[in-house]
């Protein structure tokens, strides 16, 4: 579904983060990137979500180029980012967190309320919370509300950047639990994690990145000896 090949991209010119990587997701899987920070896993999210413009290499999408597609197309295309830092709007109640996650078809209230009951089928809490505002909401129900604003659009491909950061454990237990649920449904994701423990438990195929390069790449029960990926 998703294929990197020869990815450069950097903030400067000639001054490169991510040096040749290479990566597919198939679909329906969870793919991890891992790494040290600095490495460039989340460089490699924001230029497939076309936040960053690479120097050179492909990015394509069920064959489509994403090169030069601006991050709002990204969204018609089936293509979903979640950041690390949270996006939630903390005064606006959960059910408006949502609905703005379905902006381009606002107009169509068939399709929204649709799309408001698929979430809430998949999220109960948010059903009984949906009139408080964002921002009573626990850490793990406030990522919870950022993965169903993502999912309004009913992507394919769902990019996630570090979704336990800053949480507590159980919390971000819960989270990846959220994400295995979701990739049962079908939804391909490419998330990137300094958790390696935790990501190694949910992931199908695993990329280790070294200094914007590729380090290792293969399925979770070769990853065994983390020590010497990292650091021989």
């Amino acid at each position: 579904m998703l294929e990197v090949r020869d990815l450069y991209v950097g903030y400067y010119r000639d001054l490169h983060i991510l040096r040749g990587v290479e990566l597919t997701a198939g679909p329906g899987q969870i793919t991890a990137v891992l790494g040290a920070n600095g490495v460039g896993k989340s460089t490699l999210l924001k230029a497939i979500f076309g936040l960053l413009t690479p120097e050179r290499g492909e990015i394509r999408f069920d064959g489509r180029m994403l090169l030069g597609v601006p991050p709002h197309r990204m969204v018609d295309m089936g293509v979903c980012y979640l950041p690390q830092q949270p996006g939630i709007f903390p005064q606006m109640s959960v059910e408006e967190n949502l609905e703005l996650g379905a902006w381009t078809y606002r107009r169509d209230r068939r399709r929204l309320q649709q799309a408001l009951e698929r979430n809430y089928q998949r999220f109960p809490v948010l059903r009984e919370k949906r009139h408080q505002p964002a921002g009573q909401l626990s850490g793990g129900q406030q990522r919870m509300v950022e993965l169903a604003r993502a999912l309004m659009t009913s992507p394919r491909l769902m990019l996630v950047d570090e979704p336990s950061a800053g949480l507590a454990k159980t919390v971000a237990d819960e989270v990846y639990v959220m994400l295995w649920g979701l990739r049962d449904e079908g939804l391909t994701i490419v998330l990137v994690d300094q958790d390696i423990r935790r990501a190694l438990r949910v992931a199908d195929y695993v990329y280790v990145l070294d200094l914007g390069r590729n380090r290792f790449a293969g399925s979770p029960e070769e990853f065994v000896d983390l020590e010497r990926v990292f650091w021989s």
